[in-house]
């Protein structure tokens, strides 16, 4: 009796994997999202396709090499790199075969208009003594901020990370309505949380930008925000050696060793539908791909609207879901170096609330922006000629708004009261080594990755819009379906695209059985 139980078993897994086997995936775009989804189901069995519109595989994880120069035109930032582990894991690999990876110490460096500068630190002790700059109560109140922070950040982990949730009535059903209350701080505001425990108005203006992860406004989010600077200080701040490019190429190997198709320049135009299924893409020249299953790597607006031929009142219902903002990138190489540096940096607007404001009610550009600054040659030298430096700047800007269109003048404008500011803070002559710059505008980063209005992080959170939650990685109206990257949850940023992609593998399985 047992053996044949063992027999029925066997015979069941066979058949799911010939099942598996049998399923045709096609993927929409190769940003990290796209590629985490291929990896994950290829692991698991399945054939699958991937089609990227552009000359390489990362999405807005990108690079130039110009005038000696190599930039990362996308994220400067790792966080959580056992996300990344487990794709390499899960397909019996080791990641560390593929990509290197170091920490980066302090995790930056803080400039404010009086001359004050303060680090922060993964050193315990070292950043005990710098917060004693802002006075001795800062200590404990930090501590104190933590403690709050790791609960959120805990309690997020074990639900709407590892299960997956995918809205708020997931959520309650998970932890209950009494442990929601409890655990989330629902009833206010990133920042209102911060000051629960912060008096220093320096050390509330660093801990409210930590909301620079997801592109949203500490005024508007909710206090669960504050998971963010737990997750950052829980498992580090890093760097991939020769540049952050170096995970794309690492996954982009790892997707191919599996089986995965990618065909690279291949622009959907299409996602192809019957009776309430997805039946494949058509591509910008017209050829037909037949699918199972389809996941799109675009984000969830811009493919209703493009892909799907949405009605007008499928995309109100999506309204909620509005874009994050979007940035006014420089990336400037040059011929000298700034010690004062660290690899990562901001120097804060005298004026926070106001800058806020400016970006995600007005449509202005700030008058007093906060600047955030990447100088990588700190810890990888080979990133540029010797002696040189390569300053990424990444003031946070309005999307792109049809009612209140910017001109190019207006961001030409908005680009030297950056370098004033700059300059005033202590980058002595900037402007006068400057040996090449790239320039991008909301323009450039919507014409490049489609994304919906220029946004650089997908879904702004907002507790009165969304609560925070992204779109659901699930079509609501195709039963075959799924959506991965920045614009679903759990948001954007490197590991919360990366781990997207697995999360909707857990969905399609799920779905299949």
């Amino acid at each position: 009796m047992a053996e044949s139980k063992i027999i029925v078993a066997l015979e069941a897994g066979l058949l799911v994997m010939s099942d598996k086997q049998n399923k045709r995936i096609v993927i929409v775009g190769g940003g990290l999202g796209g590629l985490s989804a291929a990896i994950s189901l290829a692991t698991e069995g399945f054939r699958v396709e991937l089609l990227e519109k552009n000359d390489k595989v990362g999405g807005k994880l990108n690079i130039l090499e110009k005038d000696g120069f190599t930039f990362d035109l996308g994220p400067s930032i790792l966080t959580m790199p056992h996300i990344f582990r487990e794709l390499f894991t899960r397909a019996g690999r080791n990641m560390d075969d593929y990509v290197s990876i170091q920490q980066v110490e302090p995790h930056w460096r803080n400039f404010f208009e009086d001359g004050t500068t303060l680090d922060l630190s993964g050193d315990a002790e070292v950043m005990r003594q710098e917060l004693l700059k802002l006075g001795p109560e800062a200590v404990g109140e930090f501590e104190r901020f933590m403690a709050y922070a790791k609960h959120q950040g805990q309690e997020t982990e074990v639900g709407y990370f590892a299960q997956g949730l995918d809205s708020i009535w997931e959520l309650l059903r998970f932890y209950g309505p009494l442990r929601s209350l409890r655990s989330f701080d629902v009833f206010r505001s990133m920042d209102q949380g911060v000051r629960r425990f912060i008096s220093n108005p320096k050390l509330v203006e660093i801990l409210d930008y930590f909301i620079k992860y997801v592109g949203s406004s500490p005024y508007d989010a909710p206090a669960l925000m504050n998971l963010l600077p737990y997750i950052q200080f829980e498992y580090g701040l890093w760097y991939v050696k020769g540049g952050m490019y170096g995970m794309a190429q690492a996954m982009e190997k790892l997707a191919l060793e599996l089986g995965v198709q990618i065909r690279l320049n291949a622009e959907v135009t299409a996602i192809e539908s019957a009776a309430g299924r997805a039946t494949g893409v058509r591509l910008v020249d017209g050829q037909h791909l037949a699918a199972d299953i389809v996941v799109s790597n675009m984000e969830v607006l811009p493919a209703m609207r493009e892909l799907l031929q949405a009605t007008p009142a499928e995309l109100k219902k999506l309204q909620r879901f509005a874009p994050s903002c979007s940035g006014l990138v420089l990336h400037l190489g040059v011929n000298r170096l700034y010690p004062q540096l660290a690899h990562h940096n901001f120097f804060y607007s005298d004026q926070p609330k106001q800058h806020f404001d400016a970006v995600f009610h007005s449509g202005r550009l700030s008058d007093d922006p906060t600047i955030y600054l990447v100088a990588p040659v700190k810890t990888d030298p080979t990133q540029a000629p010797p002696d040189c430096e390569i300053i990424k700047v990444l003031p946070h800007i309005p999307h792109l708004n049809p009612d209140q269109p910017l001109s190019p003048a207006d961001y030409l404008a908005f680009r030297d009261r950056v370098l004033d500011k700059l300059e005033r803070m202590g980058l002595t002559d900037l402007r006068k080594h400057i040996v090449t710059e790239e320039y991008w505008t909301p323009h450039d980063i919507q014409a490049r990755y489609y994304s919906n209005q220029g946004s650089i992080y997908g879904v702004v959170a907002d507790r009165y819009k969304n609560l925070g939650f992204k779109a659901p990685q699930r079509s609501s109206k195709f039963s075959n379906l799924y959506f991965v990257g920045g614009s679903v949850n759990p948001g954007g940023g490197m590991p919360m695209v990366t781990l997207s992609g697995q999360l909707v593998r857990d969905k399609i399985l799920a779905d299949l059985r």
